[in-house]
């Protein structure tokens, strides 16, 4: 999902003169591939090979500070479970924000054989391409599971086991009722809003949305959802766009983690931070920031951090079949929505004079690790305790 730079590295075409010819060098596209180096487990054996540990690759949707808080995950849980011993190490692979780039990493892997794991955040919920990818590494043998965005669940769910992460329908409705209960505090009971995501038909922001706009009730009204395909430029952009098509606005949503600075700049940047309430996911470094300077009302913040624990503990189980481990994960398998693992959520707010602090959240789903209401500088505090800056 997320003061930072742009996702993605933007090099200049460079003219070169030698021997008095010029040759110019191509201009690469701005969403190049980063692929993290960071591992854990057993030392590097070589790539590809079949001597040497077994390798569990995380595959990211993109790139963003919210990662790095899953990657110390996936390194806390290699240590906490012992793959060393097991000949398996962790590595978290770094998608460049397209449906593609999975794509051919899935085959890419597909054709290495110290494979034993794969994870995945689908960039695509419908995407069968990837689907497919997924299906054919599951035929090799290897594990596949979801964490953190899954496939469509009504089309495709038997391309994976298992999915971790947010109840990302609960986080919305979350996000929704807080942002009602902010907007009725400052005598709004009607008004329109509008919701940024980095991809729309993407599962978890889909989800995210429409529970928003379940639980902020009829009496607002949805004016727009407008996607920004990872581009921090034009997240910026889609901000302004809205604040000129719907003036009369009263809420601005941020739906993937870099949305959320985006939108207290702009709003800061156009003037109009005082009549606007700003409700956001996830908890990048520059929106703590912005938020302990009253730009940002409160985030609903996932823990991308469990996310890479737990990923490792069911790969581990799936490969070394232990069943009580997974049974102890799942204990509705088999049930509806019985292969969902949830990592709990957060409300964060601003201090403890937030009119959210005695909110109720409302009944979680089955499984749910529940919600926690927790002003800013004790959350910070807690991203103090594992060394993160974001989560």
């Amino acid at each position: 999902m997320r003061n930072q730079p742009s996702f993605f590295p933007r090099r200049d075409c460079v003219s070169l003169l030698l021997c008095g010819c010029l040759a110019l060098a191509g201009c690469s596209d701005q969403r190049t591939a980063n692929t993290s180096a960071t591992t854990a487990g057993a030392p590097s054996g070589s790539g590809g090979g079949s001597s040497g540990p077994k390798r569990l690759i995380f595959i990211t949707n993109g790139d963003d500070p919210f990662w790095d808080a899953c990657n110390a995950g996936l390194i806390e849980g290699a240590k906490q479970f012992g793959i060393e011993s097991q000949g398996l190490r962790v590595v978290m692979e770094k998608n460049n924000a397209t449906a593609q780039g999975q794509i051919e990493k899935l085959r890419q892997l597909g054709s290495q054989s110290d494979v034993a794991g794969v994870a995945i955040s689908v960039i695509q919920a419908e995407n069968a391409a990837i689907v497919e990818e997924m299906k054919n590494l599951a035929a090799k043998g290897v594990k596949v599971i979801t964490v953190d965005s899954d496939v469509n669940r009504n089309t495709f769910r038997d391309a994976r086991p298992f999915y971790i992460g947010t109840d990302n329908i609960e986080g919305g409705r979350l996000l929704g009722t807080a942002a009602k209960t902010l907007l009725e505090s400052r005598g709004k009971t009607d008004g329109k809003y509008v919701q940024f995501a980095g991809f729309t038909d993407n599962d978890n922001a889909r989800a995210r949305m429409n529970g928003f706009k379940e639980a902020i009730g009829s009496g607002f009204t949805e004016a727009d959802r407008m996607s920004d395909e990872m581009d921090l430029s034009k997240a910026r952009d889609n901000v302004r766009t809205a604040l000129v098509n719907h003036p009369d606005v009263v809420a601005l949503v941020g739906i993937w983690a870099y949305n959320a600075p985006a939108i207290a700049e702009v709003a800061q940047e156009r003037g109009v931070r005082d009549r606007l309430t700003v409700i956001t996911f996830d908890a990048q470094a520059a929106a703590l920031n912005h938020m302990a300077d009253g730009k940002i009302d409160a985030m609903v913040v996932q823990n991308p951090f469990t996310m890479g624990v737990q990923t490792v503990r069911l790969l581990k189980a799936m490969l070394g079949g232990d069943e009580a481990t997974i049974k102890e994960m799942f204990p509705r398998r088999g049930e509806p929505d019985g292969d969902i693992y949830t990592t709990g959520l957060r409300l964060i707010v601003p201090n403890t004079d937030s009119p959210l602090n005695s909110m109720k959240t409302g009944a979680e789903s089955a499984g749910s690790k529940g919600v926690e209401i927790m002003p800013l500088p004790a959350f910070r505090e807690w991203l103090a305790k594992y060394g993160l800056s974001s989560s």
